[in-house]
């Protein structure tokens, strides 16, 4: 009997343990990404693709990584490829690191990838929470503390030191050296088998504004959550930026809709989809490249495997995707993204990216509080009063919705 008590326990304090590997993430040490090529082949080779991989790369090791302009002079140039250690960024901007003692510095010139074309570099007072903490010279201020816990693995806020540079798969996982000795669906982290908060929290961990619950780590401030893993709970580390209502500033929109780029998960908290605990990866697959984004499908084919009429539920629509919109099919504005993710979150100066509060954002929240809306962004030759006057002649939705800021 005693010893069949014993076994009971044993079992018992086992299971705890192998629960809160997938739970905590904290169990094991960091091992790197190509650990894991070897049992997931095809999920490494389409990870590999993605800019989750690529968020910086050593010039010298990836010569094609550089988009910017090195031979032509420009004034705001003030430095020469070779200083260069790491090049970060390849969609919208890309910024140019450079070494000095253990620690990386941003160059004060960027370069915008649309419009190819050079830019300062320089973030002013009276914007980012951490810039009185800091000198004025972008080589008074180390990437270390300010970007690179989110550019890496395992960054060590004493040593300077990562397991690995980009998004490697621990960043999303956990450390793996128990999972990579005997893997089991336990000692490693799943965000698929994670409730909804701690699914998303593993992307927005990167993807948000905010700052550390502890005010220093080695004696500076941290804009990122130093010590969280994968699998926790990020608001035990992390606390998002404070919005309010009403006001408009360098990271919010009067209806608390970001302004600013890497706020996706500001935003997205906020949203009916996140309150139905849906996850960034029910929409995004970091492990493909195969479309923009990581999106799982293109264009309205995302949104309507939720959305189609034949789902038949509160969600989905009454008519044809083209009744819904009040636009012909296949055009832009028929698309779900055009009135319900309009581009105005700002990354670099003129390019602007997806809110994801999933808000239409009406005439009227424009004209009360200046936030752009989706109507006028397209149609720039037009004024609020006719897109007022314009909606409220669809009779597929309340009017008094669309007399509302937002829906």
């Amino acid at each position: 009997m005693r010893r069949c008590f014993f076994s009971t326990v044993l079992l018992l304090l086992l299971a705890t343990v192998c629960s809160d590997a997938q739970t905590s993430g904290k169990a094991g040490r960091y091992v790197g990404s190509e650990s894991c090529k070897g049992c997931h082949a095809e999920a490494y080779a389409g990870w590999k693709q993605t800019r989750m991989a690529r968020v910086v790369q050593d010039p010298k090791v990836h010569p094609e990584a550089v988009l910017a302009d090195f031979t032509h002079a420009d004034p705001l140039v003030t430095f020469e490829l070779k200083d260069v250690a790491f090049v970060y960024g390849s969609r919208w901007k890309q910024r140019f690191f450079t070494k000095r003692g253990d620690d990386y510095f941003v160059q004060p010139a960027q370069w915008d990838v649309a419009k190819k074309r050079w830019l300062p570099y320089h973030v002013e007072a009276g914007t980012d929470w951490w810039v009185p903490f800091y000198g004025t010279s972008n080589f008074e201020r180390p990437t270390g503390p300010l970007c690179d816990g989110c550019h890496s693995v395992n960054y060590n806020v004493e040593t300077k030191q990562v397991t690995e540079w980009n998004v490697g798969c621990e960043k999303c996982h956990g450390p793996g050296s128990l999972h990579v000795a005997h893997p089991t669906k336990t000692n490693i982290v799943n965000p698929a088998r994670l409730d909804y908060v701690r699914a998303n929290d593993t992307c927005i961990q990167c993807h948000s504004q905010g700052r550390p619950l502890q005010e220093t780590f080695a004696g500076k401030r941290f804009d990122w959550p130093v010590g969280f893993t994968a699998g926790e709970r990020l608001a035990d580390y992390w606390q998002l930026e404070e919005l309010k209502h009403g006001v408009t500033n360098f990271f919010q929109y009067a209806d608390l809709t970001a302004h600013k780029n890497r706020m996706q998960g500001n935003d997205f908290i906020q949203s009916t989809m996140y309150h139905r605990e849906l996850r960034c990866f029910d929409c995004h697959d970091v492990h493909s490249d195969k479309n923009p984004s990581n999106l799982k499908a293109v264009g309205n084919a995302l949104c309507l495997r939720c959305h189609a009429a034949s789902m038949e539920n509160a969600a989905g629509l009454h008519g044809t995707v083209s009744e819904h919109t009040h636009h012909a099919e296949g055009s832009k504005g028929s698309e779900c993204v055009a009135c319900h993710m309009p581009l105005i979150a700002q990354t670099i100066k003129d390019n602007f990216v997806a809110s994801h509060t999933f808000r239409f954002i009406t005439p009227t929240l424009t004209e009360q509080a200046g936030v752009p809306n989706p109507c006028t962004s397209c149609h720039k030759d037009k004024t609020n009063a006719w897109a007022s006057k314009e909606l409220q002649g669809w009779k597929t939705v309340s009017p008094w919705r669309m007399a509302q800021p937002s829906m």
